[in-house]
């Protein structure tokens, strides 16, 4: 039976097709669910073992970047996201997703209370960032970054900038393994902006819970699934390159 894979809509949601054909031609078979029907019956979710919030600009991005969406989340499905992450099922959050995610608690979730402890913020531009940025994995053992070096993929967002509460926080991500991707210069040790599209702390794009199973990061793995996403295709060289597609496919082999 195929791997199937819950994706939320609703309220300024706009990548959830883009999301789905990504999940789907990884092998997995992506159902796109609006948050109230899940809301009025929660045990939709029991049908899938991957759940997914997929960018865009939930509720016009009042107050914050994903803040009304995750609010919306907490109070009626948060017990049933528990469950879920507490079965070894798994979770991605990818840009507005992410916001969603960060402010859920669902990410670092360093103690497994929902407790938030990040953000992402208004980029140091100033301004709505759009973006291909290069990235590499920093954790090995999360299922969703198995063979994963450095990937290339675009960054669409006006409030991408990683904080966090404090240094400690920063420090145990660091000290337990909880960076799935941080953006590099290729040709540089120095990551200056535009290669750091927002000016995150320590140069994270995406991060993960303790256990591994939820992803949350910046960039959009969706929007790269075939070379001519890539916005230098027609050179003829990137063929081989890791793309985007590489992170769905090994949350759908985890299952296998």
């Amino acid at each position: 039976m195929k791997v199937k894979v819950l994706i939320f809509t609703g309220y300024g949601i706009n990548c959830e097709k883009e999301l789905s054909w990504a999940f789907e031609l990884a092998g997995g078979q992506p159902d796109i669910v609006h948050l109230e029907d899940v809301i009025v019956n929660k045990s939709i979710i029991d049908n899938y073992q991957i759940m997914a919030f997929p960018g865009g600009f939930s509720f016009g991005d009042h107050i914050a970047s994903g803040k009304v969406f995750a609010n919306i989340v907490k109070y009626n499905l948060i017990d049933k996201l528990k469950k879920f992450i507490e079965k070894d099922f798994l979770v991605i959050g990818i840009c507005n997703g992410f916001q969603i995610i960060v402010k859920l608690g669902l990410v670092p979730d360093f103690d497994f209370d929902q407790k938030q402890t990040a953000s992402l913020v208004e980029n140091d531009s100033a301004h709505y960032e759009d973006r291909w940025v290069y990235l590499k994995a920093v954790n090995k053992n999360s299922p969703w970054l198995k063979d994963i070096d450095e990937i290339y993929l675009p960054a669409r967002h006006g409030e991408g900038k990683f904080i966090t509460a404090d240094e400690s926080v920063l420090k145990k991500l660091n000290d337990d393994d909880q960076i799935a991707f941080k953006y590099i210069n290729p040709h540089s040790d120095r990551v200056d902006y535009p290669f750091n599209p927002n000016g995150s702390y320590d140069n994270i794009a995406g991060i993960l819970n303790p256990k591994g199973n939820v992803l949350g990061l910046m960039p959009h793995p969706e929007a790269y699934i075939f070379k001519e996403n890539h916005p230098r295709w027609t050179e003829g060289k990137f063929d081989n390159e890791i793309k985007g597609l590489k992170i769905f496919e090994n949350s759908i082999n985890y299952f296998k």
